[in-house]
């Protein structure tokens, strides 16, 4: 049974959902406000820099080990989001994991369609390579859009011949550009903030001309093999239910090993709300559980 807390956690959903928002600006400051909303820890520190030529943020906890990062890529849509949005939820990962959270602010379309985003991720990872971290004592992962570019950039990373990191994590991932999947229409009801109008919506924002179906903007059509572990969280009243769904099906086929957690009840990226949702802490504990199992 769910949280009572969860009815908090819906209602802002909704509220955000209700917002007249006309162009990606209003997208990206609604965002930003309904996070704001949400308390910092104090014992929490920051550091912005360059990684790789993208803007990034180190967050870390008292506790974090410097040797284990968890490389992170928001969520937004591919055009709104970033650290700011992010930086609560990525604090507690950071302390259950014990361990630094490079935060990435990749280039957002409209301005920087795709491929950028993946390109900003590949600079990332071989800027933290450049700086000595073990690619055996690093995670790679990111909810929603940057699920599916977590996806994207450990395909890139095969084909561009890098090592490997130990894992990846995706939480309520955007796999499919073209918006198949079937809780689209079985989640319509349930779920307060994600549409597949306004999934084909961005999605050709983010494309702008190019292949929806593209293996490294579209994952599930990707070639999976050799991927290091995954682990895969999303919430079973999501219109995306089925992105994670197809993408674990077509990754066990590939002889990846993979990690399916559904959650009851459970909104997009519900982790945001981990300073008032237990369901929030208890998915962020499992997903320290698998980092530490794969970085040990």
């Amino acid at each position: 049974m769910a949280s009572p807390e969860l009815d908090t956690v819906m209602q802002m959903i909704r509220a955000r959902s209700q917002e007249v928002r006309h162009t990606i600006e209003d997208h990206r400051l609604s965002y930003e406000r309904i996070m704001a909303n949400l308390p910092m820890e104090d014992d929490i520190t920051t550091e912005r820099l360059a990684a790789g030529g993208v803007a990034a943020e180190w967050i870390d906890a008292p506790n974090a080990d410097k040797d284990t990062v968890f490389l992170y890529l928001h969520g937004g849509g591919y055009a709104f989001g970033s650290m700011r949005t992010h930086r609560v939820m990525l604090a507690h990962v950071s302390r259950a994991a014990e361990a630094r959270v490079l935060g990435l602010d990749y280039r957002l379309a409209p301005e920087f369609p795709f491929p950028a985003p993946v390109e900003d991720s590949i600079a990332a990872y071989k800027w933290l390579l450049s700086q000595g971290v073990k690619p055996q004592k690093i995670v790679i992962g990111g909810d929603s859009a940057g699920g599916g570019l977590m996806v994207s950039a450990l395909v890139a990373l095969k084909y561009l011949g890098e090592p490997m990191p130990a894992a990846g994590v995706g939480i309520s991932s955007w796999t499919d550009m073209e918006a198949t999947g079937q809780s689209f229409v079985t989640n319509a009801e349930v779920d307060p903030s994600v549409s597949r109008d306004r999934i084909l919506s961005i999605a050709k924002i983010y494309m702008a001309d190019k292949d929806h179906s593209a293996p490294l903007a579209s994952p599930i059509h990707a070639d999976l093999t050799g991927l290091p572990p995954l682990l895969l969280q999303v919430g079973s009243i999501e219109t995306l239910l089925d992105d994670t769904n197809e993408l674990a099906k077509r990754a066990k086929a590939a002889g990846v090993q993979v990690e399916v957690d559904v959650w009851d009840d459970m909104p997009h990226v519900w982790h945001h709300f981990a300073p008032i949702l237990p369901e929030a802490r208890q998915a962020i504990d499992r997903i320290a559980e698998f980092m530490k199992r794969h970085t040990a």
